[in-house]
């Protein structure tokens, strides 16, 4: 309750300001579009508005759909949902120390998190220090999610179902990027707070690292006294697209207490690689992801917790329009698709050598309608198989998604 009353003053207190305040003087913050981009630049790299000279700039987005799904015959009827509001709050404190703070709303105010709300220290192109609630650079979706910029209702399963999307936690490290006129390379190495047991002690009954965003905690202590690494590269050619590998890796377990060991220490180890491109000519844009996950399962679990999972995505989007329509200057007309797998579980029985199920796979054709690159109404049709861990018929869901999402 505190939580909802204090952002529920903080939005009113936003709202009073820019209505008592010269309209005239409210501009939009230019995005920097010199330099070549990358997936870490996200988190800057965003719509802000700022009044006049002051040091602040308010900004944000919103996601809103509705869907008809179907499940082996049965289904729900219409729902629809706000999916989230998020707000975004920018300073900059001097020439090389930015502030920049990220809250997001879920269903309504069923979930409030604070996604990021870090400190920037700027000492050399290479050499950046920044602490605070840090969004773990894991893949590329992780840290460049904002629903405005992609053409599908849904996020990614593997990035919200192998990975825990939008996953951050309180610490700090160091950034930098090198710029040669070909190409940018850039690196991020962060300490922070990490995991925890929800990994093998969740509602799924199997190895499901997103349960691990479940513990409040984690923005106030660490669970089990050990630091959670994160590690990732990029290089971006200026013909070629951007790949990125990263890593993720951690103890999740509690393996003492009070001085008297009580297991073993467990880690969780995450890899990724992404990629994204644009095909000169006809404008296609590429965008993958792929991802790895190795967790130390005791033995005493049964064989339903994986020890191995892997899955991913590739999203092909294709301008077909491109011009002024409907009183919009820059509007397009675009068709997509995405395809995507995870299998929470590899390898096989021990007792019969047979393949461990536990996957899913699913189509996304789409079309959108984009006012602006700022603003998107989009149309999905999900197409998806999921299998039980005995490798039973699969279950097929199909669903018809509309949704807006925009920034402002």
């Amino acid at each position: 309750m505190q939580n909802k009353l204090f952002t529920l003053t903080f939005l009113i207190l936003i709202n009073t300001i820019v209505a008592q305040n010269d309209s005239t003087k409210i501009k939009r913050v230019p995005i920097d579009t010199i330099k070549p981009q990358l997936n870490m630049d996200a988190v800057y790299n965003r719509p802000f508005l700022q009044y006049g000279k002051t040091p602040v700039a308010l900004g944000g987005y919103v996601e809103a759909n509705t869907q008809y799904a179907v499940t082996d015959g049965v289904t729900e009827g219409f729902s629809f949902q706000m999916r989230r509001m998020t707000l975004f709050v920018a300073s900059t404190i001097s020439k090389k120390i930015k502030f920049l703070s990220e809250i997001e709303f879920e269903d309504g105010t069923k979930e409030i998190n604070i996604e990021f709300a870090a400190l920037d220290i700027q000492f050399h192109p290479l050499f950046n220090f920044r602490g605070g609630v840090i969004m773990n650079p894991i893949g590329a979706f992780n840290q460049n999610h904002d629903g405005p910029k992609w053409e599908f209702v849904d996020r990614p399963i593997s990035a919200t179902q192998l990975l825990p999307a939008t996953f951050s936690n309180v610490g700090f490290g160091l950034y930098g990027k090198l710029y040669k006129p070909k190409f940018v390379w850039a690196y991020e190495l962060y300490l922070t707070n990490g995991f925890n047991d929800n990994i093998i002690g969740n509602k799924q009954n199997k190895t499901f690292i997103p349960a691990t965003k479940l513990d409040p905690n984690r923005f106030e202590e660490s669970y089990n006294g050990e630091p959670l690494t994160s590690v990732k590269t990029s290089i971006r050619y200026k013909r070629l697209g951007e790949i990125g590998l990263s890593y993720m890796g951690g103890v999740f377990n509690k393996f003492e207490d009070d001085g008297l060991t009580l297991d073993k220490k467990r880690r969780a180890d995450i890899f990724a690689i992404d990629f994204n491109t644009t095909i000169p000519k006809i404008k296609t844009v590429i965008t993958t992801e792929w991802a790895w996950t190795f967790v130390d399962v005791p033995d005493t679990y049964t064989q339903q917790y994986g020890n191995k999972q892997q899955g991913g995505f590739i999203d092909i989007v294709q301008p077909i329009i491109k011009k002024k329509m409907f009183g919009f200057e820059k509007a397009s007309f675009n068709a997509a698709v995405r395809l995507e797998y995870v299998d929470w579980n590899m390898g096989t029985f021990k007792e019969t050598g047979g393949n461990i199920s536990d996957d899913v796979f699913s189509i996304v054709p789409a079309i959108s309608f984009r006012t602006s690159q700022q603003t998107v109404l989009r149309l999905n049709y999900r197409y998806q198989w999921q299998k039980d861990i005995l490798g039973n018929p699969a279950a097929k869901t199909a669903a018809i998604q509309f949704g807006i999402s925009s920034y402002f």
